[in-house]
């Protein structure tokens, strides 16, 4: 009866399942009255918190060297041997919560999650689920290893990316075509791994008695606020609203550029054809600047900062075998963060790092409240702690607040962001269309072609502008799918960014009115963790939760504004 568990989660790096188990059992074991509700909820926190931070280890591991086989292994005999028995156990556990019919205090919204998913568990599933993370390593494994050679170098598909700032316009094009040519190598790899994968997932929807994947995985998601058909609608309004200032956006950029028509390496370089902004050498220089820059934002946020460089939980720079991407993670039992990505000296990367940044500081803010569940935030809120942190962070780029940049060049980046800001939202409506599409017509989603098919058709609803030639590359645009790791790792997960950045520019507008009272109001929400509807997230943070017309018209009026205000 209440075994003691160790204090840290790195004695149990080599445990088994049976070590496990019996700490499973012994909350199993125990009888739960409206005394003790209280403490077994802690001690059954306690113990998630000290299994998923193992789990983040393992996972950690195979990201910053995807060639690492020893990591690899320990990733596979996690989900295996831990994972798999763990979720049975949960089940159990969560049964008998709502068994008990007692509730512990503010527990409500995460007590609907449980409810879910209780309703939604089924064993056969569970090995299934193993095998699907499998595979999105595999695709990582194929992206981590896509090299080409460039001046006499070898280098990442990455680290070219900054060519595509550069003035001389027939060198960004050659960076282009050489890493477009290099990931279309990878064409049949990556096909086998979607068509595994994809199976993989029609049968978790099978065994769960669902329609299809889209169904079981919104059930997955909590997702208690919105429907299928609300994203759809979303995409529609997109379209309507947003595309017409994308459609400005490109034409003013050709102009700009003084070309007859743009092409796809025209899309990164200034449009005022200025060198490309250089805020930084290395990745030490990075997270100096951005510690000021969020010690401007909030001296608290620059702590939390501080914790993470004190403690290394930061690994930045770019480099072969590191798997492709940017993101933040939690070691749940000490309730820390990591920040992981591939910076490779751009603008982009400062804008990566404020993100991630705000996934950090969601984790630090909510880390008081007592209960593991009450800290599982829908990603529709946490890419609002995301997004918001890059806007929120903007007044501060310059080095008069230690941040990267003169006056003239933070404007020029502001410009940037915001311009990205509007851009991404019909790219966005690209993903999740081939999302809902793939999910409710797997028999069509299971050959590549016709997903190479239906990627193409969105691309030319959502992507194609009056002033961008992308005609002779029908190839590249028809495998786009295949760079968007979240088709691979997190099915439905990519609206969100949507629904969050215009949270997120409400937050901004709230800023421009006066900062301190939106970082405060941002805090707050933050602090909520999953504790709050989305609904409620959205308004304790100064915002709405809503992504209709009248909403993507309040964003792209903002945006606008500010746009003219900053060219002026």
């Amino acid at each position: 009866m209440n075994l003691k568990l160790p204090s840290e989660s790195k004695e149990m790096q080599n445990w088994k399942w049976n070590d496990y188990e019996p700490y499973f059992d012994d909350l199993l074991n125990q009888d739960i009255n409206e005394n003790n509700i209280d403490t077994w909820m802690k001690l059954w926190s306690n113990l998630s918190e000290l299994i998923g931070e193992v789990g983040t280890d393992v996972y950690v591991s195979t990201t910053i060297d995807t060639t690492d086989e020893n990591a690899k292994k320990r990733f596979n005999t996690f989900l295996k041997d831990i994972s798999e028995n763990a979720s049975s156990k949960n089940q159990m556990l969560r049964k008998k919560l709502l068994d008990s019919g007692f509730v512990p205090k503010n527990f409500e919204i995460p007590l609907r999650a449980i409810k879910s998913e209780v309703k939604l568990f089924c064993e056969k599933n569970l090995p299934l689920m193993t095998e699907d993370s499998k595979l999105s390593k595999e695709y990582d494994a194929i992206i981590g290893a896509q090299t080409v050679k460039w001046e006499d170098k070898e280098v990442t598909i990455t680290q070219l990316g900054p060519v595509l700032l550069e003035t001389n316009r027939k060198r960004r094009e050659k960076a282009w075509r050489l890493a477009a040519e290099r990931r279309l190598k990878d064409r049949d790899k990556i096909n086998k791994v979607w068509k595994k994968i994809l199976q993989i997932r029609i049968n978790i929807a099978k065994n769960a008695k669902h329609d299809n994947y889209r169904s079981w995985r919104w059930e997955y998601l909590n997702r208690f606020d919105y429907t299928p058909d609300d994203c759809l609608d979303f995409h529609s309004a997109i379209e309507k609203v947003v595309m017409p200032f994308a459609n400005k956006l490109i034409k003013k950029r050709k102009e700009e550029l003084g070309l007859k028509m743009l092409k796809p390496w025209d899309l990164s370089v200034d449009s005022l054809n200025r060198a490309p902004l250089k805020p930084f050498e290395n990745a030490d220089e990075l997270e100096i600047k951005c510690h000021n820059i969020f010690n401007s934002v909030d001296s608290e946020l620059g702590n939390y900062f501080k914790i993470m460089r004190d403690e290394k939980l930061l690994d930045l720079a770019n480099r072969k075998g590191k798997a492709p991407g940017g993101y933040c993670t939690e070691y749940h039992h000490r309730r820390v963060p990591f920040i992981f990505m591939n910076a490779v000296g751009t603008h982009s990367d400062v804008q990566t790092m404020l993100h991630e940044g705000g996934h950090a500081f969601h984790v630090f803010e909510s880390d008081k409240l007592p209960y593991s569940a009450q800290r599982d935030v829908g990603m529709e809120f946490a890419e609002v702690a995301s997004m918001s942190m890059e806007l929120l962070s903007s007044p501060y780029l310059t080095k008069e607040f230690g941040g990267f940049y003169e006056e003239e060049e933070a404007k020029r980046a502001r410009i940037e962001h915001l311009e990205k800001t509007i851009m991404f939202l019909p790219y966005m409506a690209v993903v999740d269309a081939f999302q809902h599409w793939a999910y409710t017509n797997p028999e069509m989603a299971i050959e590549p072609k016709n997903c190479d098919e239906r990627w193409t058709e969105l691309w030319n609803r959502f992507q194609v502008y009056d002033d961008l030639d992308s005609s002779e590359f029908e190839d590249v645009i028809a495998t786009g799918w295949h760079n968007k790791l979240h088709l691979f790792h997190v099915p439905f997960y990519y609206v969100e960014y949507g629904m969050a950045q215009l949270g997120a520019i409400q937050v901004w507008g709230n800023a421009l009115e006066n900062q301190k009272n939106a970082v405060n109001k941002y805090r707050h929400a933050l602090s909520l963790g999953g504790n709050a509807t989305l609904p409620e997230l959205f308004e304790a943070a100064g915002a709405k939760f809503e992504f209709g017309e009248k909403m993507l018209k309040y964003a792209v009026n903002l945006v606008e504004t500010n746009l003219k205000e900053l060219n002026a």
